[in-house]
């Protein structure tokens, strides 16, 4: 039995037998009568390559922390499987004007050290946030919070200097984890410890090899830990994860793969591989410095080409799902509208589209890629793009290959008329896939749109849900017409675990990290 296991039996132990003596004699019916056996504790082992940069959810913002951050901590709002909307976690909040959001907290939050979770952890945890500015980390999405208010214990005012109704979202995020202000400072991050109100608290942690995290319960939200206790190990590449995994040493794993170890792990009799989509994707985006890009009539044609089926399966053997819109499914107000535009791949539409504006075929297209940021498939998916637009007979294509520094030197630069490229959101709302494009921060690829951004500042402001997914819909349809970017794929988590794992699908965030709570046997 390992030392871990040992210290949360002797815990268990002590606290029947408090329960024990606060009885003052009388039969407890609860408690083991002789000959019993302690009950076993559900305990599991989990193995990923990922790496941990910190503890604190207002350092990095990097999937590796992610997963471990929204175990230990408890945000305002969350976000539960197949319910694209914020739910209440730690708090119930609504707008009560365009630029005020009101959080009443649930009574009686604590966290595991005993201090009581107020307004005031609340604040101190945003001004904190915004305060550090952490390279890597979150604190430029909050840019529309101007100050947090608490008027009593247990309400937290979010005082904002635009209308934003993206603040939900936001909330859900790990970036927006409550502390305890009574143990975190105010100026410099806590890598190492954690003391957060979420559904684990934590038991130990060596850095750069593993953390382990024992049921918290004193969690008082929808997510309540149904083990008591995941080992996190952090192993070096896909062969020990593979190892780990076939060997019994972890009862699951994710993050780090590859097509060919999974399709060997699902002829396993003793292994469930589970995939579900990632918020992870890949494009091709026009670069606007390229004269040739700038003409609506090639982006159109190039749209009208593009076999996203050959693709998935031609490169990465179907492990990825072909996409049609910049927001993938799942998301409100997401719309298939490229298939909408498009329908199926059509040479004599797309040479229509081309005549039209008295383009003369075939049309020369440089196509930038990269071999060391988006992996193994990357080159084979630019040889069947490649090899799609060529056999139309009306496009020439030049592929051009670069390491990623210098790859996005040139691509910044013009060097490519259309370049391969992805996108990761960092909070679970349709806005992080368009606001990257429409306003050119970070993507750089120099499209300019009166209705796209006139579209993107009417959702960030509306409200009403109904109308805003709508919104959203229209904003995905001016994308299609006027194909600044070209979605190509979706990609999507895939978790391995034993046969006797339950829930393992539901543990899966959609921003790819996993919620631990849900496992069990």
């Amino acid at each position: 039995m390992s030392e871990w296991v040992r210290r949360v039996s002797a815990a268990v132990a002590v606290g029947a037998l408090g329960v024990s003596l606060a009885a003052c004699g009388e039969p407890d019916d609860n408690a083991p009568h002789p000959g019993e056996q302690t009950p076993k504790l559900m305990l599991f082992r989990l193995a990923t390559t990922d790496t941990i940069s910190s503890l604190d959810p207002a350092g990095p913002y990097d999937v590796g922390s992610r997963t471990v951050q929204a175990n230990l901590y408890q945000t305002l709002l969350t976000i539960l499987p197949d319910k694209p909307t914020p739910v209440p976690d730690a708090a119930d909040c609504q707008f009560d004007s365009p630029t005020t959001y009101t959080c009443s907290l649930k009574e009686h939050l604590t966290f595991p050290n005993g201090h009581e979770l107020t307004s005031s952890d609340v604040k101190f945890s945003f001004d904190r946030l915004v305060r550090l500015k952490t390279p890597g980390g979150a604190a430029a999405l909050f840019s529309s919070v101007k100050s947090v208010s608490t008027p009593d214990e247990l309400t937290a005012v979010f005082n904002l200097t635009s209308p934003d109704a993206r603040l939900p979202y936001l909330l859900t995020t790990t970036a927006s984890s409550i502390v305890d202000e009574e143990s975190y400072p105010a100026n410099k991050l806590l890598d190492t410890k954690a003391i957060g109100s979420g559904p684990y608290q934590l038991a130990a942690y060596k850095p750069g090899s593993e953390v382990t995290l024992t049921k918290f319960a004193g969690y008082r939200g929808p997510r309540a830990a149904q083990n008591d206790g995941v080992t996190i190990s952090l192993m070096k590449d896909s062969n020990a994860l593979y190892q780990a995994v076939t060997t019994g040493k972890a009862d699951l794993a994710f993050h780090g793969f590859g097509p060919s170890l999974l399709d060997k792990l699902r002829k396993s009799d003793q292994i469930q591989v589970v995939e579900t989509g990632s918020a992870e994707i890949r494009l091709f985006a026009f670069q606007m410095k390229s004269l040739l890009a700038r003409k609506p009539a090639v982006r159109r044609a190039v749209a009208q080409l593009i076999d996203r089926q050959a693709i998935a399966k031609k490169a990465y053997g179907d492990h990825v799902s072909p996409l049609y819109s910049v927001v993938p499914p799942g998301y409100g107000g997401q719309a298939d509208a490229f298939k909408t535009e498009y329908k199926q791949p059509n040479k004599v539409a797309a040479a229509a589209i081309l005549k039209e504006a008295n383009i003369a075929v075939p049309v020369p297209l440089t196509i930038g890629w990269t071999p060391s940021q988006y992996g193994v498939g990357a080159k084979a998916e630019v040889l069947e793009l490649k090899r799609q637009l060529d056999a139309s007979g009306l496009f020439r294509v030049t592929l051009r290959g670069a390491e990623w520094p210098q790859y996005q030197e040139l691509t910044k630069a013009g060097a490519y008329d259309l370049y391969q490229a992805g996108w990761t959101p960092s909070y679970p709302d349709a806005d992080d896939y368009l606001t990257p494009f429409v306003t050119d921060i970070p993507f750089q690829n120099g499209y300019r749109s009166a209705a796209a951004t006139k579209l993107l500042q009417q959702e960030r402001t509306e409200q009403n849900g109904l109308k805003r997914d709508d919104l959203i819909a229209q904003l995905q349809g001016v994308f299609a017409r006027e194909a600044p970017v070209i979605p190509s794929w979706q990609a999507r988590v895939s978790v391995v675990a034993n046969k006797d794992v339950e829930n393992v699908k539901t543990a899966v965030d959609p921003l790819s990290f996993l919620h631990l709570s849900a496992l069990r046997r």
